[in-house]
């Protein structure tokens, strides 16, 4: 028979610290401790200082089930973004995006749930998870025009925050963008100081304000120089679209000497497509993307751009939203905040 001794030893795990030990060692009542913990009220300087030692010391952790029924939160957020999962996991635009809404958040305890809804507002699943409060608010980015979640969180009462103008200013949802007309006027500007004359744009989808605003901006500036705003062609905001609509364009105008571009993963496509069909950039094409979010300087030649600043953009999206849940104090924001652009000049242009 094995010696006793050589039996492998069972340790009794310690016991989580519980509510009750935290009060015990502050020397406060449980509802105390309670109030304390979940956000303070009513209690004393000294008793959150000594319910604040007592956590620190126990190494308690707070249960989040019964936190919730205290506070009516879930502390958590969602990210609602309305496009196919193959683009959001290969677009720039999203990844700035999460790198944004996630620096608002790290001071404080909230976790972020991505969901990726389908487009028109017809994914069930992803309506009755934000209908039953599965978590506080929302910050919804890339909205299209048939999308029904503006509407959907309007009716529910659930605070959100739009990272991109709302095609439908009449829904009055609070929103954080860029000046994208501005941008679009600035990249077309940029594209006749250097001579260019026969100017073409791929534009982004017809549907979205941004990609709207950004045609409007192109027009501007051909307009005002007493050119004919007429070589377009609508892309999806996706290196796939843009070649395709670039080949659209070129067919119908073979002798344009510029092209702005409404995001910069287009301008790859175009890129391609220029290249495949004889044309140099910058020799017979100059090109202007936008965003400015790493694909523009790696790509062949690199890309001169409009700056977007998404990742500002998104964690000011992400503390309006925390300021709306009560999360951090209340401020008083204006519904909506645009932020201007600025011109990077690379090779292409």
């Amino acid at each position: 028979m094995p010696d006793d001794d050589a039996r492998p030893t069972r340790t009794t795990p310690t016991p989580a610290p519980t509510l009750e030990d935290v009060a015990a060692r502050a020397g406060v009542s449980r509802s105390t401790a309670s109030r304390a913990i979940n956000g303070g009220l009513k209690v004393s300087p000294d008793a959150q200082a000594a319910v604040d030692t007592a956590v620190a010391d126990l190494g308690y952790t707070p249960n989040r089930a019964a936190r919730s029924l205290v506070t009516r939160r879930t502390d958590a957020v969602a990210l609602v973004v309305p496009e196919p999962d193959q683009l959001v996991l290969t677009d720039p635009y999203f990844a700035a995006t999460l790198q944004g809404l996630s620096a608002a958040l790290e001071p404080t305890d909230i976790q972020l749930v991505l969901l990726i809804a389908r487009r028109g507002g017809d994914d069930g699943r992803t309506m009755r998870y934000l209908r039953n409060r599965n978590v506080d608010g929302a910050v919804v980015v890339s909205h299209h025009r048939d999308d029904a979640i503006g509407p959907l969180l309007a009716d529910a009462g659930l605070p959100c925050v739009f990272v991109g103008r709302p095609f439908s200013s009449a829904e009055g949802l609070p929103f954080v963008d860029v000046d994208n007309r501005e941008g679009g006027r600035r990249a077309t500007e940029h594209l006749l100081a250097t001579g260019c004359r026969r100017i073409g744009t791929v534009a982004g989808p017809a549907d979205m304000a941004a990609g709207l605003d950004r045609l409007e901006g192109w027009k501007d500036a051909l307009r005002a120089a007493g050119l004919p705003p007429v070589a377009v062609e609508h892309g999806d905001f996706t290196a796939a679209g843009g070649a395709e609509a670039t080949e659209r364009l070129l067919r119908e105008h073979p002798d344009l000497d510029g092209l702005f571009v409404a995001s910069d993963l287009m301008a790859t496509g175009a890129l391609r497509v220029l290249e495949r069909t004889g044309r140099t950039v910058p020799g017979d094409v100059r090109v202007v993307g936008f965003d400015d979010l790493g694909v523009a300087g790696s790509a062949e030649p690199p890309l001169t751009t409009v700056a977007s600043p998404v990742v500002e953009m998104s964690r000011v999206a992400g503390e309006l939203l925390l300021s709306r849940i009560g999360a951090l104090p209340a401020r008083r924001e204006p519904q909506e905040r645009v932020f201007g652009t600025h011109l990077v000049v690379r090779a292409s242009a």
